[in-house]
């Protein structure tokens, strides 16, 4: 009689297990939900392998970084990021790519919330990985000092900083007309009534342009051009450590 009433447990949670998976499989098959976790995963590979190669150059020697290999990694991770959610979401990784789409009428405006918390969710959780990964080296390199501006800052490898040449209101413009010319080109990569990239391209033709726009026009702002890519990487920095100057860090000389 005990082995009946264990035969009996044991069959009702298989039935309670396989009720829930099956539940769980339900809401992955969701349109919503698989493109929520599109663009989540996508954004995460983008900035896992972008804020990576920001960190060898920071952190490390000239044999392990340089400006153009932060090119090279955010170029080819947004690459990795398109092959990840390209025939999902779409793969926008970028708000400001979200919303224009949206403005544009080629994505509803329900979906706008649901992929723009999904971009910024990636890109917190990529800046999590790489503060977890570089933990050692960023605290050896700043005497365990995290600082947002002077000869050992850390900041800088998780969002982007304005440099001394620069004012708050010509950063703004430069990062206008940067994110302007991405969102043009990236219009013509994808318009098939145009000269679009060859099918099955697409990834390719996106990273080459990521690292286009960063070594011919990226010195002036970071070229963030993208707010799912900056802003969730800065909250992390203020809970981390950094404090609230990642918030207030303005570059001293005239406002305009």
């Amino acid at each position: 009689m005990g082995s009946g009433c264990c035969f009996r447990s044991t069959h009702n949670s298989n039935m309670v297990s396989w009720s829930i998976l099956t539940r769980i499989q339900a809401i992955l098959q969701k349109e919503m939900v698989r493109e929520f976790l599109a663009e989540f995963v996508s954004m995460y590979v983008m900035m896992v392998f972008g804020l990576g190669s920001v960190a060898h150059m920071v952190l490390g020697d000239k044999k392990l970084g340089s400006y153009l290999a932060v090119n090279l990694g955010f170029g080819f991770g947004a690459t990795m990021g398109v092959h990840v959610a390209g025939s999902i979401s779409g793969a926008h990784m970028n708000a400001a790519v979200t919303f224009t789409n949206c403005a544009l009428g080629r994505t509803p405006w329900r979906k706008f919330p649901v992929y723009v918390l999904g971009q910024f969710l990636g890109s917190f959780l990529a800046a999590a990985t790489i503060y977890c990964l570089f933990y050692k080296a960023i605290f050896h390199f700043s005497g365990g000092h995290l600082t947002v501006t002077g000869p050992t800052a850390t900041a800088g490898i998780f969002a982007t900083y304005l440099p001394s040449h620069m004012t708050l209101w010509r950063g703004f413009l430069d990062e206008v007309v940067v994110t302007g010319m991405l969102q043009l080109c990236l219009f013509a990569i994808t318009d098939k009534a145009n000269n679009p990239a060859t099918p099955g391209t697409e990834a390719l033709v996106v990273g080459v342009l990521i690292v286009t726009i960063g070594i011919s026009l990226g010195m002036n702002s970071g070229y963030a051009i993208n707010p799912s890519r900056d802003l969730p990487p800065r909250f992390f920095t203020f809970i981390a450590g950094w404090g609230n100057q990642v918030f207030r860090y303005i570059p001293p000389g005239p406002f305009l």
